[in-house]
């Protein structure tokens, strides 16, 4: 080899190698993942209980070497500051902490806020339990994905589940929080509701304040109206006030109670929730899920929650496990894509707008185009059993997503409008109660 090539070589040797170093400086030292949840308030009863999730999630993933070698290390925000607050600290987190990645919120309202924001700023925001729907219906988004189902796949699921078992009934009143996601989930309840079973009568709507105290006004309200089924998609403390607050007045003697939000509240409600009730799980959530409760690592996953938090993992839990799990697919797949390199918050995003699956303690969970996750819902009603000192779901059923959900370009109040009771066909299994 002569001089010249000798060291052409070299230096081709020596690119190569500040190459390689380049490229190992382009993965971060540690993956920041920002967090909101209500660490205080009324909804702080499951949003403490994520946070603790949240906090086992990454010590497993740490323990096991991070994210493709980068450690993730959480930064969480309190929701119950308040909407401007919570904005003000979403910026803060992400422009003078690095945060590349949101898991941001629990609030429909507060969904509303931050996806805008996470679009200007350029950071990937996983909508990890909010419910609205019209968000990812009314805008496309690059940045903002969510791991979960959304309002219309619970609300339809819940009314497959209440026509399958109580097909009879004729009147009907609601008491949901006044705020976007207890109008819109009652919006897309009523308009199935319709579209299914057109007899049905609704007898009285009210919406009281988020986080009210007292609800003697729709309580005496609905013992004089005796209507056959009483519907509440409020969740956290409000559901808790209104289901003791209703105990005490004899309502659930009187009427059939649906709460597509209860499964979070059972513990919480012990035995003011008599048998019967019918409890949704926002998802197929639960710590006695039929098909994975024998499943090694969800049992070692209901323990270590049980020694964190001295409860049992509840539908939020599970929502923040499959925020994980989808942002860990979403890497994967990304640096699949593009050849093992460290992505970019830009590949991470597009990668989970493909029909990329991933796995929390449930039913896999499929993304879609628009970002929508696509979950199958678990429904049943309480029974008390010996075993815990709170009821327990029977009767349980596993409603498909794909039945239940509005497809990619079409818009929720007008797809349930349509459709059709071969609906009410699907051929779901039943499971009964330990």
């Amino acid at each position: 080899m002569t001089f010249k090539l000798a060291k052409k070589a070299t230096l081709l040797v020596s690119a190569m190698a500040l190459a390689g170093m380049a490229f190992a400086q382009q993965k971060p030292a540690e993956l920041k993942v920002g967090i909101t949840t209500f660490m205080s308030g009324p909804a702080s009863v499951f949003g403490v209980p994520a946070k603790a999730a949240a906090e086992i999630l990454f010590d497993d993933i740490n323990a096991q070497g991070g994210i493709a070698g980068v450690k993730v290390t959480p930064v969480f925000i309190d929701e119950g500051l308040g909407g401007d607050k919570l904005l003000s600290e979403y910026r803060r987190v992400v422009q003078d902490q690095g945060v590349k990645t949101m898991f941001s919120a629990i609030s429909s309202g507060n969904c509303n806020i931050v996806a805008p924001v996470a679009e200007d700023l350029k950071v990937l925001n996983v909508m990890w339990d909010c419910g609205t729907e019209k968000l990812l219906e009314e805008k496309k988004f690059r940045y903002v994905v969510r791991t979960q189902a959304n309002a219309t796949t619970e609300m339809v699921a819940t009314v497959i589940y209440l026509l399958k078992t109580n097909p009879n009934f004729k009147t009907i009143a609601v008491v949901n929080q006044d705020y976007a996601w207890g109008r819109d989930s009652w919006e897309i309840f009523r308009n199935t509701l319709m579209a299914l079973k057109p007899d049905a009568q609704v007898v009285g709507e009210f919406f009281p304040k988020f986080g009210a105290p007292d609800f003697s006004t729709e309580v005496s309200r609905l013992s004089a109206l005796k209507p056959d089924v009483i519907l509440s998609t409020s969740w956290g403390g409000d559901l808790d006030t209104f289901v003791r607050q209703s105990a005490q007045r004899g309502l659930f003697k009187q009427s059939k109670f649906v709460l597509p939000l209860a499964e979070s509240s059972l513990e919480r409600l012990g035995a003011t929730l008599p048998d019967g009730v019918i409890v949704g799980a926002r998802g197929d959530h639960y710590f006695l899920h039929p098909e994975t409760k024998d499943d090694a690592k969800h049992k070692q996953f209901v323990q270590k929650f049980k020694a964190k938090t001295d409860s049992y993992p509840i539908y939020s839990v599970y929502h923040m496990v499959q925020a994980v799990a989808g942002l860990k697919a979403g890497y994967e797949a990304a640096m699949k894509a593009n050849g093992g390199k460290w992505p970019t918050t830009e590949e991470v995003a597009d990668a989970m707008h493909t029909n990329m699956e991933f796995k929390g303690y449930g039913r896999p969970v499929k993304m879609r185009a628009d970002g929508q996750g696509l979950e199958d819902q678990l429904l049943g009603v309480t029974k008390k059993t010996a075993k815990y000192p709170f009821p327990v779901l029977d009767q349980m059923m596993i409603i498909p997503a794909d039945v239940a959900t509005t497809p990619v370009g079409q818009k929720s109040p007008d797809w349930v409008k349509s459709v059709k009771t071969d609906i009410l066909q699907t051929k779901v299994k039943t499971y009964s109660a330990n």
